[in-house]
C-alpha cells in the first residue's frame, strides 16, 4: 500500500484529552478518531490490527469446533424481562423506543438473544454439546468512558455460547475455551495472567477473567511467585487468622469521643493502633438492613457480602436511612445494644476489647467484647485482602499488581435455560434443562492492551502476529530519482511474499521517520544516499541497530529474521 493513498492523520503533538498512553499513542498514530464520549472511528490503520487479532480469534474457535454466527444488536425488552435482566443490568444497558413505542436495547452481551435462538431449534440431546460465536459491536452506556478503547461506550467484542445436556460436557468445553483463550492472548504477545473473578452481571457459578499486566489496568491482580495462584481482589479470599490465647476481657466503659467521626481519628483519640479499631457499617441486602464490622484498616468487599448472602442488591445505607434506624450519625455507630442483625468479618472474630460506636454521635464504647456485650449473626470474609497477606492456597505472601480485562469465560449452568424455558429430551425421554456457557474476548480492548504492552518513547512496536504491515520502506528525499526508482523496485518485489507500507509521500525525511517510529511497523527500510551503491539501511522496530545491506540482501535479510 503507498502510503499518499493510506489515511493515516497523525499528530505531532499530544492530544491533552487522552488519558492512558495507548490513547494517547493511538490518537498520534492515525488509528482512531474520536466521534462522541467513549465513541470512536476505526481507521485504516487500527482496522487491518483488529482484522489479524479476528482471524486468530477465528483459528482458536474453529480449533474446539466453535461455529460462527451473527445476531442481532437490537434486542426486544420482552426477552431481557425473561431473563429479569430488563432492570436488573442497569443503567449500563442502553434503551430506546421505536416509533411504534415499543423498547429496545443495544445489546451489550446476548445471552437472550442466543437462549431465544437455540429454543425453538434445540429438542434433543443428541444434538448437543454445541458452541457458537460471533464478532460484533456491543453497546454500554459507561458512566465515565475512559482510556480511550478500553473503557468505551461502543466496542468490539467475540461473544462465544455452549450448550451442553450433562456438567461433564460443560467442564470439557469451559476447559477447551480456557486453553484457547490462553493461546490466543499468547499469540497476540501479551502477558496476561488468568484469575478467579466475579461472574457480575452476567450470573453464573464458575469464571475466569484473563488479565493483560499493564500499569493502567483498572483491576488489582492478587498472585503470589511460589505458585500458579491469581485472583482479581474482589474473589481473592481473606485466610481466617489464628484465634489468640484467651485472656480475661478488660471493663466495658462508654466515653466521650468529641469531633471523633473516623477510625483513624479514634485510634489518634484512643492513643491505639488503626489495626486495633473497627468500622461499623450499615447496608441493605435485598432491601433488609443489616449492620457488619470489620477491622478500622480494612476495607468492605460488597462483592464477598453478596455472595455470602446470596443476594441479588447490596448497597450502603444512605445518611438518611442510618439516622432513621438507629438515632445516629456515620462515625458513632456500633453493635451494642442495635437491634439489626449483627455480622462480624473474621479478622474481627479474634480481637478482643476494642472499641466501636455507641450510637450516640460523639460517644464510642471501650473494650467491647462481642462474646459478651452483642449477638453476633454470622461471622464471615467480608473485606478485601491487603498486600503481604498469606494466599489461599498457602503458598507464600501475595502481591498485587495491575490489569486490563481482555476476556472472560464463565459456566452460566441453568441461569438462562430455566428462565427462557430452554430445554430438551434427555436420554430417557424427560425434559431437563439445557446446561450453558459463555465466553467473551473485547477485541478492541485487546488491541489497546498490546500497544499498553508494546511500545517506546517515540510509538508503537507491533508484534509481528497482529501487525498492520511487515514492511515500511521510506524514501529519504523524494526528489531524489533513483531512490524513488528502487524504492518503487523494492516495493513491487517485496510485496509479493510480505505486507509493504511504501511512504512515497512529498514530505521532509524528519517527518517520514518519525511517523514510521508512530505507526511501529516490525521493519524499516530507508532509501537514502547509499542507493548511488545499491544499498539500503534496515531498521528492525524493537532495536536501535540498522544494517546497511544491498538492495540483492534485503529478501534474504527478511527470511532469515522475520
Amino acid at each position: 500500500m503507498r502510503q499518499s493513498k493510506m489515511f493515516i492523520p497523525t499528530m505531532r503533538e499530544t492530544p491533552q484529552d487522552a488519558d492512558s498512553l495507548s490513547h494517547r499513542l493511538m490518537l498520534k498514530s492515525g488509528m482512531i478518531k474520536q466521534m462522541a464520549s467513549g465513541i470512536y472511528t476505526y481507521l485504516p490503520i487500527t482496522k487491518l490490527v483488529l482484522n489479524n487479532i479476528e482471524h486468530i480469534v477465528r483459528e482458536e474457535m474453529n480449533n474446539i469446533d466453535g461455529v460462527e454466527i451473527h445476531m442481532p444488536v437490537l434486542h426486544s425488552r420482552e426477552l431481557w424481562e425473561e431473563s429479569g435482566r430488563w432492570q436488573a443490568y442497569g443503567d449500563e444497558l442502553m434503551r430506546m423506543k421505536d416509533r411504534h413505542e415499543r423498547e429496545f436495547a443495544l445489546a451489550p452481551t446476548h445471552e437472550e438473544m442466543i437462549t431465544a435462538l437455540l429454543r425453538d431449534e434445540l429438542k434433543s440431546y443428541k444434538k448437543l454439546p454445541l458452541t457458537l460465536f460471533q464478532i460484533q459491536t456491543k453497546f454500554r452506556d459507561e458512566r465515565r468512558p475512559r482510556f480511550g478503547l478500553l473503557r468505551g461506550r461502543e466496542f468490539i467484542m467475540k461473544d462465544a455460547y455452549s450448550f451442553h445436556s450433562n456438567e461433564e460436557s460443560l467442564d470439557v468445553t469451559y476447559h477447551d475455551m480456557y486453553e484457547a483463550y490462553a493461546r490466543i492472548f499468547s499469540r497476540v504477545s501479551l502477558e496476561y495472567r488468568a484469575v478467579e473473578a466475579d461472574s457480575g452481571a452476567i450470573g453464573g457459578s464458575h469464571t475466569h477473567e484473563f488479565m493483560a499486566l499493564a500499569d493502567i489496568g483498572e483491576d488489582t491482580i492478587v498472585y503470589t511467585t511460589e505458585s500458579n495462584y491469581a485472583a482479581n481482589i474482589e474473589k481473592a479470599y481473606c485466610p481466617v487468622p489464628e484465634p489468640p490465647e484467651l485472656s480475661a476481657m478488660k471493663a466495658f466503659d462508654k466515653v466521650a469521643t468529641p469531633g471523633v467521626t473516623s477510625c483513624q481519628t479514634l485510634a489518634d483519640f484512643l492513643e491505639i493502633n488503626l489495626e486495633e479499631t473497627t468500622k461499623t457499617m450499615i447496608l441493605k441486602v435485598d432491601g433488609d438492613f443489616i449492620m457488619l464490622l470489620i477491622r478500622g484498616d480494612h476495607e468492605l468487599n460488597d462483592i464477598k457480602v453478596r455472595d455470602y448472602f446470596g443476594a441479588q442488591d447490596v448497597e450502603f445505607a444512605t445518611d438518611a436511612d442510618i439516622r432513621d434506624t438507629l438515632n445516629a450519625s456515620p462515625g458513632s455507630l456500633g453493635p451494642v445494644g442495635t437491634e439489626l442483625p449483627v455480622y462480624i468479618d473474621h479478622q474481627v472474630k479474634i480481637m478482643p476489647d476494642y472499641p466501636t460506636g455507641a450510637n450516640v454521635d460523639e460517644y464510642h464504647y471501650i473494650n467491647v467484647n462481642h462474646e459478651r456485650d452483642f449477638e453476633v449473626a454470622g461471622y464471615g470474609d467480608f473485606r478485601f485482602i491487603t498486600e503481604g497477606e498469606m494466599a489461599e492456597d498457602g503458598s507464600g505472601k501475595v502481591k498485587f499488581m495491575r490489569g486490563i480485562e481482555v476476556g472472560q469465560v464463565f459456566k452460566l449452568g441453568t441461569k438462562y435455560s430455566e428462565s427462557m424455558n430452554l430445554h430438551v429430551l434427555d436420554e430417557n425421554g424427560r425434559s431437563v434443562p439445557v446446561l450453558m456457557g459463555c465466553y467473551g474476548i473485547g477485541i478492541s480492548r485487546t488491541l489497546s492492551a498490546i500497544i499498553e504492552s508494546h511500545h517506546d518513547g517515540r510509538g508503537i512496536i507491533w508484534p509481528k502476529s497482529v501487525t498492520p504491515f511487515d514492511v515500511h520502506i521510506v524514501t529519504a528525499n523524494h526528489k531524489d530519482g533513483l531512490a524513488r526508482e528502487e524504492a518503487e523496485t523494492l516495493y513491487e518485489s517485496l510485496s509479493q511474499d510480505y505486507n509493504v507500507l511504501y511512504d512515497d509521500r512529498k514530505e521532509r525525511a524528519g517527518v517520514k521517520f518519525a511517523d514510521s517510529d508512530l505507526i511501529g511497523l516490525p521493519y524499516r527500510i530507508v532509501i537514502g544516499r547509499s542507493i548511488k551503491e545499491g544499498k539500503v539501511e534496515v531498521k528492525p522496530r524493537d532495536s536501535e541497530t540498522a544494517v546497511e545491506i544491498g538492495t540483492e540482501e534485503v529478501h534474504g535479510y527478511l527470511e532469515k529474521n522475520y
